[in-house]
């Protein structure tokens, strides 16, 4: 079996029908053939770059036109070391080979006829829990703000409606007037204005939901060291399951967030492959890591970081924030995980524009999603999607 050609697209759906949100988000995916008529689909994470993502997805396909799609480990490889810019990663590079590599699983998948959690050595469980993520967009639809008290707590108890025993929330989005909070707002030592509005939000979700939900605190790395650990402090009651990005990773201040804090932190969504990851298990500043399937190299680069992690006693909730694509092989790898701790259910994953781009929607029951025994990744690019205007194909 050999690649033949690679249609490569950009499309894009509605966020929001109010003014206060950029109204589209832009899908970057891919379409891999093969000579034996087998095709596999892939996809890029949601980023605000993605004509980089888009542009280096073309720039890569002579690594891989002509090869054996089962060669993904190989192919992987040559992406990296053949390319000059590749040896050191970054996140459209690795943006760009997760497309790739995980149309390359779904093709490997579909030609064996078997599910991937065989593939990637067996399943441990039959389902995964799931907890309803970034309530602070609401809990419907389309995005909303969520401005007072009682906008977070209505959303944390839709979701609960819905069967869901864990939720997430970023409570630092907007100020009580409904202001988008930017880094005056979110970085150094916060005034009392800001701490308080973020404790009175977190504890009245807290006291609503109950002590038998799990609460996910989220900064999108908004925070920074002064203002993470200030937060952390003024939540500390609240029995936080973990702090998600407190801070930009890439300042290397994990050690000193979690030092000086008393729950669980996770990073990954902005940290890309083994080499990156590896110095926040060495210093453990880390207990739980978050890659995503579409910008940390794939399949293959992301099951090599899972299985590092668990050398290290650290959990995985694989990160999803993009189309339905990429939800049925994040959970098969979560299936075979040691490590696996929970899948993050994102809230646009209820969107009908987003749910137009593909051909089926795998959503969970009572907080649970099932594992699929389908072969290859059991979903694919519906024909809207395919047939976007911003589209590329390659040919040998």
């Amino acid at each position: 079996m050999k690649i033949t050609s690679m249609k490569v697209f950009l499309t894009e759906y509605d966020r929001s029908k109010t003014p206060e949100f950029p109204k589209k988000s832009k899908v970057v995916g891919v379409r891999i053939f093969t000579d034996e008529g087998i095709y596999g689909d892939g996809e890029v994470a949601g980023i605000h770059a993605t004509y980089a993502a888009y542009g280096m997805i073309r720039d890569l396909w002579p690594l891989i036109v002509g090869q054996d799609p089962f060669s993904n480990e190989v192919l992987w490889d040559h992406m990296m070391l053949r390319t000059f810019w590749g040896q050191n990663g970054g996140a459209f590079w690795y943006s760009g080979v997760s497309a790739i590599d995980i149309a390359l699983w779904d093709i490997k998948s579909k030609a064996l006829k078997m599910p991937l959690h065989k593939l990637l050595g067996g399943k441990r469980r039959n389902k995964v829990r799931c907890y309803a993520s970034q309530l602070q967009f609401g809990w419907g639809e389309y995005d909303s703000p969520a401005v007072t008290v009682e906008d977070y707590v209505e959303r944390a108890k839709l979701a609960l409606a819905d069967g869901y025993d864990a939720i997430k929330i970023d409570f630092l989005n907007w100020d009580d007037k409904g202001n988008i909070l930017r880094e005056d707002g979110r970085l150094g030592l916060l005034s009392p204005y800001y701490v308080n509005m973020y404790s009175e939000r977190v504890h009245a979700v807290r006291d609503a939901i109950g002590p038998n939900v799990d609460l996910i605190i989220e900064n999108h790395a908004g925070t920074n060291t002064q203002s993470a650990i200030q937060l952390a402090a003024a939540v500390q009651d609240c029995n936080i399951y973990y702090f998600e990005e407190p801070n930009t990773p890439v300042f290397y201040n994990n050690k000193n967030v979690k030092d000086n804090i008393k729950m669980p932190i996770s990073h990954g969504e902005r940290i890309f492959g083994r080499w990156e990851y590896l110095p926040y298990f060495l210093n453990k500043s880390v207990q739980v890591i978050q890659p995503d399937l579409g910008n940390a190299g794939g399949i293959t680069e992301t099951k090599r970081v899972c299985d590092l992690a668990y050398v290290f006693d650290i959990g995985v909730q694989i990160h999803t924030c993009a189309s339905h694509l990429l939800t049925p092989p994040s959970v098969q790898i979560e299936a075979c995980l040691n490590n696996f701790v929970i899948h993050e259910q994102h809230v646009r994953s209820k969107n009908p524009t987003n749910m137009e781009l593909t051909d089926k929607i795998i959503m969970p029951k009572n907080g649970y999603l099932e594992v699929s025994d389908d072969p290859g990744l059991g979903i694919e690019w519906s024909e809207k999607a395919l047939a976007s205007p911003e589209q590329y194909t390659l040919e040998a």
